[in-house]
């Protein structure tokens, strides 16, 4: 039995990695006026956060078409058994839905949609883990099994300069708290039942930092071995010397290194910065 692991655009994998893993992405795209950029492949996180400074607008985002699933998951249906697709949270996209809209259409090729219920390389998580399991013949049973596990002990808190963006793209719930301090606070956001909420208003930028890595230190303290990353929005430099620091004080933890890419990065902005990790 083989199995054909899936994502999409926004677990922000490396090219390199996926290909190393056998990992299959389909892309969302971002939408300047008249222009399609299909993300990760026509345009980089680097080029659509120039794009933005240039144009001075917001975007708008597009999950794939159902027919692009339709397409892959036949052509993966040649050569697999089945199909895990592994999907940024369907609270705040369409894209997990349209899995398993494809998944019902097709046929010789069983399709397992899982709902990450979050985004970025935290979503990237599950699907490094199943390709991994793949490559050592484990069975889609086995794989979804352990990534509901996974899901049990995954964490992850982010910080962003500005709220607008969230709130203008009606990406963030329970956002009535902020209302009327905005410009006085950094927020700390966190998934929660599928969709993004505020998790605590801090003063400053270095002070929310500090809560997120407070937080993070509850779980690596344990000495537990935990896969970790810094995710940033184009501001790779801050996030190399904070990933530099963790890697020094907790030397069991595998570190990465990733990013808010142009779908993620329309709703988040310019210097946002997260933290997600999960026990291995």
């Amino acid at each position: 039995m083989k199995t054909a692991i899936v994502t999409d655009s926004t677990a922000y994998i490396p090219k390199e990695i996926r290909e190393k893993l056998n990992i299959h992405m389909i892309p969302l795209s971002v939408i300047f006026g008249k222009e399609t950029y299909r993300e990760e492949i026509d345009i980089t996180a680097e080029a659509f956060y120039e794009e933005l400074k240039v144009k001075g607008e917001l975007p708008t985002t597009s999950q794939p078409p159902t027919g692009e699933f339709v397409e892959l998951f036949e052509k993966l249906g040649k050569e697999y058994d089945s199909v895990i697709s592994i999907h940024l949270s369907s609270g705040i996209s369409g894209t997990y839905q349209g899995a398993v809209t494809a998944g019902e259409m097709v046929e010789g090729v069983k399709v397992f949609p899982f709902d990450s219920e979050i985004s970025c390389i935290v979503q990237g998580f599950y699907a490094l883990e199943a390709a991994e399991m793949a490559e050592q013949g484990r069975s889609a049973e086995e794989i979804l099994e352990r990534l509901n596990e996974i899901k049990k002990s995954i964490r992850a808190y982010f910080m962003v300069d500005d709220l607008t963006n969230l709130q203008r793209g009606g990406r963030l719930s329970g956002a009535a708290a902020f209302v009327g301090s905005l410009l006085q606070v950094k927020p700390i956001l966190c998934f929660e039942d599928k969709v993004i909420v505020p998790f605590e208003k801090i003063r400053t930028r270095k002070k929310a930092l500090n809560k997120v890595f407070e937080l993070f230190d509850e779980d690596a303290s344990k000495g537990v071995p935990l896969r970790a990353a810094l995710i940033h929005g184009n501001i790779e430099e801050e996030a190399k010397e904070l990933k530099a620091e963790l890697e020094k004080k907790y030397p069991h933890v595998e570190f990465l290194l990733s990013y808010f890419g142009p779908v993620i990065g329309t709703h988040l902005g310019e210097g946002a910065i997260g933290l997600g990790w999960y026990k291995k």
